[in-house]
């Protein structure tokens, strides 16, 4: 049997593999894009390999492949979280690997729980959990989260300085009383799919500080249309 049939059996049976093991598609002709084969992208400071199973027998198995699940709470959700924020799908998600995020610019937001990380995440993303982005504003967690994404934090604003960035000065649209995102990160937010409400509380909770909704994307398709696409997944190292 070929190795694109063990490594298709491998994912359908044991989920999500390393990316160490994911070395298919040498001279393959299932492309990311018709004119892309594969692209890399770092990852907890390894060099990842984004591509698709080359398998063309490949079918999705597991939790990921299941249509009947009980709404609530799996309820499809709408295309949009907010429509000042852009819905964005795999190619785009490919273009912020290759731009945004190697350049330091912009972050890939696994907003799913730490459990649902640990099973395997898109290359390239990092793990705030949802509960953190949409909690307590002053939370420490949620602190840390905003600093981590380029934001900062502002101390004693004077009464002119107020009144010059409300009407546009001092890139007033950029800063709140507390925060100043003039140097915030793109960010994608994504989570477990269409049915999955775990990235837009995020990102309803990024908006409800101010973070900028033009420096917010989200990823609607999630881990179940990323491996649909049989795409990369790597499990976090321990």
């Amino acid at each position: 049997m070929s190795e694109h049939f063990f490594l298709a059996l491998s994912i359908c049976l044991l989920g999500p593999v390393s990316a160490a093991e994911l070395e298919v598609g040498k001279g393959g002709k299932i492309s990311l894009t018709a004119d892309k084969l594969y692209l890399h992208v770092m990852h907890d400071g390894r060099s990842i390999k984004v591509q698709r199973v080359q398998d063309p027998d490949y079918v999705l198995k597991g939790y990921f492949a299941k249509t009947a699940r009980k709404c609530p709470p799996f309820c499809i959700h709408p295309i949009e979280v907010d429509p000042r924020v852009k819905t964005v799908g795999e190619v785009e998600v490919f273009e912020f690997m290759e731009n945004e995020l190697r350049d330091g610019k912009g972050l890939l937001i696994d907003a799913r729980t730490s459990q649902w990380f640990r099973r395997g995440t898109i290359p390239g993303s990092i793990n705030i959990p949802f509960t953190v982005l949409s909690g307590d504003a002053e939370n420490q967690e949620m602190i840390e989260a905003l600093q981590r994404f380029g934001v900062k934090r502002r101390g004693n604003v004077g009464f002119f300085t107020q009144k010059m960035e409300k009407v546009g000065f001092f890139d007033g649209k950029l800063k709140t009383e507390k925060w100043d995102f003039s140097n915030a990160k793109d960010l994608i937010v994504w989570c477990n799919g269409p049915a999955c409400g775990q990235s837009p509380r995020a990102i309803k909770g990024l908006l409800g500080v101010g973070y900028p909704a033009d420096k917010i994307y989200y990823y609607r398709g999630g881990m179940q249309m990323w491996q649909l696409w049989g795409l990369t997944v790597v499990v976090p190292q321990k």
